[in-house]
């Protein structure tokens, strides 16, 4: 007789204990393939393990959410991507229903909740959580003129990282990063480093 399968799941959460709640409620039903803490380490260990169901929180640091799962779909397009989140944003629920997740629901969801949401996706069926509402478009989608590199850039800059540290995790020189910096200030018009985190959050590239 054949072996049954479980489904696997790689958790990406920046939070640890967050992370071993999700490992411990989730591991009665599914395999879990990997825990992880930021996007980054999210993307490079989606792509080695190839899980079918990728949970993961929008805000992440060193690359957020929503890049995340936009690399990860790129790379695995039959993954089911599901976010678990406080972030109740309606442009970043439409925003992450366009990078291709399969599931959307709050951090305050029962834990049935989560497992529900996890099998309509594996069942090829999407699902938000009722008290979410979905907008449209993200409201000023400047950020559409930034490169890939500009935007982990941005969202590193934002974070507090200084060029230096932004080069060690990219690796890059300092020089490239300053240029990167320097030309989506220009593009966005952004006039110091304040700005430059008010855009960011503004954008949804890092959260508050």
């Amino acid at each position: 007789m054949a072996q049954f399968r479980r489904s696997r799941i790689l958790i990406a959460d920046d939070h640890e204990l967050v992370a071993e709640a999700f490992t411990k409620l989730l591991a009665a039903d599914f395999a879990i393939a990997a825990v992880v803490h930021n996007g980054r380490e999210l993307v490079q260990v989606a792509i080695a393990v190839r899980p079918d169901v990728v949970l993961v929180d929008v805000g992440m640091p060193l690359m957020n959410g929503l890049q995340a799962a936009r690399r990860i779909k790129r790379e695995l397009p039959d993954v089911k991507i599901v976010f678990v989140t406080i972030n109740c944003d309606p442009s970043v629920v439409a925003e992450a229903l366009r990078e291709g997740a399969s599931a959307y629901l709050l951090k305050t969801a029962a834990a049935h909740e989560l497992v529900f949401a996890i099998h309509e996706s594996l069942a090829g069926r999407q699902y938000i959580s009722p008290q979410l509402a979905i907008g449209d478009a993200n409201p000023d989608c400047e950020r559409s003129h930034l490169t890939e590199r500009q935007l982990e850039v941005l969202q590193l800059l934002a974070e507090g990282k200084s060029l230096k540290e932004v080069a060690g995790v990219l690796n890059l020189t300092t020089r490239t990063v300053a240029f990167h910096k320097a030309c989506l200030k220009r593009t966005m018009k952004l006039k110091n480093d304040a700005e430059v985190v008010q855009f960011a959050v503004r954008q949804h590239i890092t959260f508050e």
